[in-house]
């Protein structure tokens, strides 16, 4: 699939220098798009400025009907998207299916959600007066999406901005932009008007420059590292830029000796290895209390063992490849340290040559301790380190000593135990006795260093909204 931009309703970008996007299961190349920079930004930036008017006095109802076909294309051609989206980053093909599943959740949502954009009536404190609050939509929306969930994450974005009445400039990772062209080729052929939306890809700095530095661009919603994130921050104050960030995560799993041990051997893999272990909110860190430690890792890692690694495309694989070279290393990395550090292979703990240069065994570590770099920084890989704690309050200390605070998860059957942990953990995402948490209609986001706003939920669709405070004098 050769992508191009599409920069105020048309595909342009043949001129342009192009760059080959690679299938992490074999180094083929699946794609190619353009290399984009300022001009090409600052000409979709303006697209995007110009219809901004029109766009946001359309009625809630045909920004419903539009967000409706816009979904109803993507159904029809899910499985095309899915094998779009597993050739450019690895994923399993059922994962693929269901991410597209799970990015469709959000138009349905935030279709809805455009018909409950309410304002308020506030009782005034003078008799000839009537207050009230008027929500009005922000503007332009910088869209800048990661390669983990090249769906779900620009729908997430995408959906309630144009809810709102706002008008998009997406930038998509370089990693993964088929996928996200493809969407926006869906939203052109559901008839969003001129301008609407525009994609570019190319250079992450080009792009991105002039779009923090651009003053007709009012909100930059990105996911991505913490990194680039503050970088982000920084660029925004100079014109106090809204912003919305979703960082990075080192997600503790905290497994009570009153746990269902199934329970949480279920939960924990499906935290841990989805999208083999490159996701924001995967497990990273696996607290098990003294117990029931050697049960749990004994179960745990039946389980482990039982994946099947290979190509995504493959209808049998379990786990599919990193996204890169730079990815195994720092797996690897990872593991090494932990050896030296005192802990025990339990499974895996090793590259696997023989599925490609891209693929690093499922594995689990037991013995681990707190000075290891796997429990100080995240993987994003598919190891499971496990340490032994002994009391609650230990387990609470351990979860929350990171500048983190983007998802956690604890097991536990008992209520009172459970609500105590739970209040006390800094987290903006909890999972309880379950390891798969989001869904279109609740709020994500994190606390700390994990980033500043909320995606999903009613609470999502507000940072895309001015509220304007109205004094009528009668």
């Amino acid at each position: 699939m050769n992508g191009l931009n599409y920069i105020n309703g048309e595909w342009i970008g043949q001129e342009l220098e192009q760059k080959n996007i690679y299938n992490p299961a074999n180094g083929e190349v699946v794609g190619t798009i353009p290399i984009a920079g300022v001009k090409e930004t600052s000409v979709a930036i303006d697209a995007a400025a110009a219809s901004f008017k029109s766009w946001s006095e359309t009625t809630v109802y045909e920004r419903n009907r539009l967000l409706k076909d816009w979904a109803k294309l993507i159904i029809d051609q899910k499985e095309e998207i899915a094998r779009v989206m597993t050739l450019e980053m690895g994923k399993p093909l059922a994962e693929s299916r269901g991410e597209i599943d799970y990015a469709l959740s959000y138009i349905d949502w935030y279709a809805e959600e455009a018909k409950r954009i309410y304002g308020e009536v506030i009782p005034s404190h003078k008799p000839n007066n009537r207050m009230q609050v008027w929500k009005k939509p922000v503007g332009v929306v910088a869209a800048i999406t990661p390669w983990n969930f090249p769906a779900a994450m620009l729908t997430r974005k995408m959906a309630p901005a144009f809810a709102a009445g706002c008008t998009v400039v997406v930038k998509p990772s370089g990693e993964t932009p088929l996928t996200a062209i493809k969407l926006v080729e869906l939203c052109h052929q559901a008839g969003f008007p001129t301008g609407v939306v525009n994609i570019v890809t190319g250079s992450s700095t080009e792009i991105g420059g002039e779009l923090m530095g651009n003053a007709k661009v009012k909100k930059v919603t990105f996911t991505g590292s913490t990194a680039v994130g503050k970088k982000l921050m920084e660029q925004g104050a100079k014109q106090l830029k809204r912003l919305s960030l979703e960082l990075g995560g080192h997600a503790p799993i905290v497994i009570l000796d009153d746990a269902d041990i199934d329970k949480a051997v279920e939960g924990t893999m499906a935290s841990k290895f989805r999208n083999a272990g490159q996701t924001c909110v995967c497990g990273n860190r696996i607290y098990v209390q003294e117990g029931i430690y050697e049960a749990f890792i004994e179960r745990f890692a039946e389980k482990v063992k039982g994946m099947k690694l290979g190509n995504g495309l493959n209808s049998e694989t379990d786990i599919g490849p990193l996204i890169n070279q730079a990815a195994v290393e720092k797996v690897e990395e990872h593991v090494t340290d932990a050896v030296s550090k005192g802990a025990r292979v339990v499974v895996g703990g090793n590259r696997d040559a023989s599925a490609g240069d891209n693929y690093y065994a499922p594995t689990v570590l037991k013995d681990v301790n707190a000075n290891m770099i796997v429990m100080k920084e995240e993987t994003f890989g598919p190891v499971a380190p496990i340490q032994k704690v002994r009391t609650d309050e230990e387990a609470i200390q351990l979860a929350n000593d990171t500048p983190y605070g983007l998802a956690a998860y604890v097991f536990t059957e008992n209520l009172s135990r459970g609500m105590r942990l739970i209040g006390s953990l800094d987290y903006g995402v909890v999972g309880w006795n379950e390891g798969i948490v989001s869904a279109a209609q609740a709020p994500f986001g994190g606390m700390k260093e994990s980033g500043v706003g909320r995606e999903g939920g009613h609470q999502g669709i507000e940072d895309f909204l001015e509220k304007q405070y109205v004094s009528i004098g009668i």
